[in-house]
């Protein structure tokens, strides 16, 4: 909020240059929640990818997170004024692989009742197939 008032004090002074690089502070914070919004997403769709593949199963409540994971990231990634999305396929894909080191974290406590440590979990699952998965679901057909 403070950066709002300091914003506005600068642009009555005149003091355009100053008053773009708040704008752009502004920009960049508020880029920054919407990655943090579609990571914590990204997490819990990527935790129940990793238990599918793992246990080699789902179930019905395995598979409305997902679809409202899915549906929550799209959301969050959309520009509506603008249109297009905030973060672009690779953005995504970078954010999804930085998500997955916590899902593989909380999959280890899950799958088959904790039998697994990360690690060894890692070694049950293909990492780049459930993101890549992971991705399509999210993003099916977009070429952004």
């Amino acid at each position: 909020m403070e950066e709002l008032f300091t914003l506005k004090d600068l642009l009555l002074q005149g003091d355009i240059k100053g008053a773009l690089i708040i704008v752009e502070e502004l920009e960049e914070m508020s880029r920054n929640d919407i990655i943090k919004t579609i990571r914590s997403y990204a997490v819990i769709l990527l935790l129940h990818l990793i238990k599918q593949q793992a246990e080699n199963r789902t179930t019905r409540s395995w598979d409305v997170s997902m679809r409202n994971s899915v549906r929550e990231i799209q959301r969050e990634n959309k520009r509506r004024k603008a249109g297009g999305y905030y973060l672009t396929r690779e953005e995504l894909q970078e954010t999804l692989a930085e998500a997955y080191l916590n899902a593989i974290d909380q999959a280890s406590l899950e799958v088959e009742e904790g039998r697994y440590e990360a690690q060894e979990l890692e070694k049950l699952v293909n990492c780049d197939e459930i993101i890549n998965y992971a991705l399509d679901l999210i993003s099916p057909g977009e070429s952004n």
